[in-house]
């Protein structure tokens, strides 16, 4: 007959061989969940195009792409949002490093300095707009890995409000502005403010077409015979009275609209489709246009 002691012993070893079990099992399911990932992150960098310098660089970007994907799937799984997350070309940046190369508004909050507004009296509002529909938004552009959002900003409201007078969507040179307004806040790829661009479209007396002074996503060297080929002008532009959804639904009913707004936070870097609820910092870091609502 087995002694108290004996028992004890017992029944200690079988308590730690259990332990020991789990411990095994949470380990198997962490390298299943690795190699799973890994083998996301294959397939991603075949899409993608994406190259690593080293085997130190890849194992990097491997355990940002981990966190990322971790986190995309766990909104995506509660299911409780308008709103979907996605995989796409931003997987292996964190959120740093992808505000730091995609965001350049300078402003980091408006102006209320406003005293005239355009069409502060509009009334009878349509409760839809989008102007796609109208044929006043060129097809969708990227600026890479050049801070100049600003510039986009501005040629895309430009773009539409030329549509909008003339009949005629032409895609203007966003490169023009970048190599060629560098005074003030417009630094090219280091950033701007939408302002300082329409200052200098109607000071240069217009700008030139994407075709005649294509984007290249880098600071270069203002060519002024490329330049000087203007495709489209205004005679003057005026800011929307900050803080103020009426006020920027008046303007938006009548034009494409430049704005700033805080794209700084995880779901806007990977945001995929649906109606955005999620949170709306103050932080202003980057210049977009509005085309409807």
């Amino acid at each position: 007959m087995a002694s108290k002691n004996q028992l004890h012993h017992h029944f200690t070893c079988l308590a730690l061989l259990i332990f020991t079990l789990g411990v095994c099992e949470v380990a198997s399911c962490a390298a299943l969940e690795d190699a799973s990932v890994n083998e996301r992150h294959q397939q991603w960098m075949v899409q993608f195009g994406r190259v690593y310098k080293d085997t130190k660089e890849r194992q990097k970007r491997f355990q940002i792409f981990k966190q990322n994907v971790l986190r995309i799937d766990s909104f995506n799984a509660t299911n409780n949002k308008p709103y979907k997350l996605g995989v796409n070309q931003f997987a292996d940046l964190t959120n740093q490093e992808f505000t730091a190369s995609r965001n350049g508004f300078k402003g980091h909050m408006c102006s209320n300095t406003t005293t005239t507004f355009k069409y502060e009296n509009a009334t009878a509002l349509p409760s839809t707009v989008d102007w796609r529909k109208k044929g006043a938004v060129t097809p969708i552009k990227d600026q890479g890995q050049c801070g100049c959002c600003w510039a986009f900003s501005a040629v895309a409201a430009m773009e539409g409000v030329t549509k909008l007078t003339t009949g005629k969507l032409i895609s203007l040179s966003e490169q023009e502005l970048v190599d060629c307004d560098t005074k003030g806040e417009d630094q090219g790829c280091e950033g701007g403010l939408m302002d300082d661009a329409f200052q200098f479209i109607e000071k240069n007396k217009g700008l030139t077409t994407e075709s005649i002074y294509p984007y290249k996503g880098v600071d270069g060297t203002c060519n002024t015979n490329e330049e000087a080929n203007h495709a489209a002008k205004i005679n003057g532009f005026e800011d929307v009275p900050a803080n103020s959804e009426d006020a920027l639904q008046k303007a938006v009913a009548n034009q494409p609209v430049s704005i700033a707004i805080d794209a700084g936070g995880f779901d806007f870097q990977f945001y995929s489709g649906g109606v955005f609820t999620g949170s709306c910092g103050t932080d202003l870091d980057h210049g977009v246009t509005t085309v409807g609502y």
